[in-house]
């Protein structure tokens, strides 16, 4: 009968000792309640912080604006040309003169650099050849310093031709030795006087006939596009 009793001892004995592992465990996994060691309160407030933060500003609008053909420009070299000096092909250096607008939208404000090239160019001759200079435009910088390429009429001048000018030089000369030769020697004398004075009025013309087209800086010029051109800008 002892043993039996002894047997239900031990029985209840491990029941509770099993009852006890289990309420411990239990108490060992459960979670932590909302508060307890700001386990749950970090991510609200890094939430409250991103909602805080201001928005980036949106993305500037970009336009694209045409300036069409036969929208002059007006321009003032940076440097003199002349005709004297120049070579057909090289460049020239410039600004404008005035802002260039296109539908009140300023393309390029004044001092905007250009570039034009010498399309052709003549030096003047001693007696029958008038100097001429012919120039355009080919790039115009545009603000934010990006140069686009642009086509433009031609700007040109010649100088007078020499033809009237050397022979009122010439036959004046011939005139005025004929006059001196005349009254040294009479009648053959006017005949020598005047080819001797002929001869001065060539060397005349020669020496003084020859007359270069001189562009000083700063000079105005005006030129007009031949083609229109495109470019894109933020939208005030």
């Amino acid at each position: 009968m002892k043993a039996k009793y002894r047997v239900l001892a031990a029985c209840l004995l491990s029941v509770s000792i099993l009852s006890c592992q289990r309420g411990n465990q239990q108490n060992t996994e459960q979670p932590a309640t909302p508060g307890e060691g700001g386990t749950k309160e970090a991510p609200k407030a890094k939430q409250g912080a991103l909602a805080r933060r201001p928005a980036p500003p949106p993305a500037p609008k970009l336009e694209t604006v045409t300036v069409p053909e036969g929208t002059t420009l007006q321009v003032r070299l940076a440097d003199a040309l002349s005709s004297g000096t120049a070579t057909a092909g090289s460049e020239f250096q410039g600004s404008l003169a005035a802002p260039l607008t296109v539908n009140g939208i300023e393309v390029a404000p004044t001092g905007s650099g250009v570039t034009g090239r010498v399309s052709s160019v003549v030096s003047s001759g001693r007696l029958n050849r008038p100097a001429a200079l012919a120039l355009t435009l080919t790039a115009l910088t545009l603000p934010g310093g990006k140069t686009t390429e642009i086509a433009t009429s031609t700007w040109s001048q010649s100088s007078q031709s020499h033809k009237k000018r050397n022979a009122t030089m010439i036959g004046g000369g011939a005139g005025v030795g004929a006059l001196i030769g005349a009254i040294a020697g009479k009648g053959k004398g006017a005949a020598i006087g005047a080819a001797v004075g002929a001869g001065a009025g060539t060397a005349g013309a020669a020496a003084t006939g020859k007359k270069e087209i001189v562009l000083p800086a700063e000079t105005k010029l005006t030129f007009a596009l031949t083609a229109p051109f495109t470019f894109t800008r933020k939208r005030a």
